[in-house]
């Protein structure tokens, strides 16, 4: 089986790589933005005629979320046409498509985890964005898996990472504690896909790791785990404006995946102290 990965260089993208290392059955094509301009339908098109894939991958986004405020229309060329030309070029060639979205497709403002069969009301440019990417794979894609997830760390720049920088320098830092969600990691995200991948279960699945906290509870089990004594403050959304508007609550069922098989995910406490083994070594 081919995989061709766009974004190999991302977290998701590292994670894939490593949830199919010694594969023999599975041939990975790994592109990044120097490889392959997802935003240009005709270069992915005769990459995608060139290689062949059963499957192409996007881990590609534009997710810095207070930037694509600013950037509207790089943040559609890469969040929306992106997903839109990769998904034209897998109709062309027969290919499953696999598209990574986000929990920002949902307005945020509930009180109960939001299923695959809840309305979406993004309101930030990077959820509005993420959405418009998911109507048209949808509308070009044959077969396809549209997978919301949320709070994603791995093997690069993430919010685990920048907690432990600040702790080295602070006795307490400021985190806030009034938007709740599901931390989850790269590899728990890339076992679905691969789970997922063989299969016909074709739709919109949520796919987070299970249980809810928020940003400061995450960061005390960070600092928990790697014996930090920082403290921490919990601080509210007001108190740390950002250019985009953040979901309070923006917890997602994974409930596609209950409803469909007996897949779960681990539990993010379970994945946060996995990563920080692998981490700290």
């Amino acid at each position: 089986m081919k995989i061709l990965v766009t974004g190999c260089n991302g977290q998701l993208g590292r994670a894939v790589n490593e949830q199919y290392a010694g594969n023999e059955n599975v041939e990975l094509i790994n592109t990044d933005v120097d490889q392959l301009d997802i935003t240009n339908v005709d270069d992915v098109l005769k990459m995608v005629r060139d290689v062949k894939p059963d499957v192409i991958l996007n881990c590609a986004a534009h997710t810095n979320v207070n930037l694509c405020e600013s950037q509207q229309d790089l943040a559609y060329r890469i969040n929306a046409i992106g997903p839109r030309n990769l998904s034209i070029a897998a109709a062309d060639v027969d290919a499953k498509m696999v598209q990574v979205s986000t929990d920002y497709v949902f307005a945020g403002d509930g009180n109960r985890p939001y299923t695959e069969f809840d309305p979406t009301d993004p309101q930030s440019m990077y959820g509005a964005t993420k959405l418009a990417g998911e109507q048209f794979v949808q509308q070009f894609a044959k077969r396809y898996f549209i997978i919301r997830t949320a709070w994603l760390y791995g093997d690069g720049k993430n919010f685990v990472k920048t907690m432990l920088q600040l702790s080295e320098n602070n006795d307490k830092v400021r985190v806030v504690g009034d938007q709740l969600g599901t931390p989850t990691s790269a590899a728990e995200l890339a076992r679905m896909i691969k789970y997922l991948i063989p299969t016909d279960n074709y739709g919109i699945f949520h796919g987070t790791c299970e249980g809810v906290c928020s940003w400061a509870d995450f960061t005390k089990e960070i600092f928990r785990l790697a014996g930090k004594k920082t403290e921490v403050e919990y601080i509210t959304t007001d108190e740390f404006p950002t250019p985009a508007k953040r979901p309070a609550y923006s917890v997602l069922e994974n409930y596609m995946l209950k409803l469909t098989t007996d897949y779960s995910f681990a539990q993010w406490e379970d994945a946060i102290a996995e990563y920080m083994k692998w981490l700290l070594g």
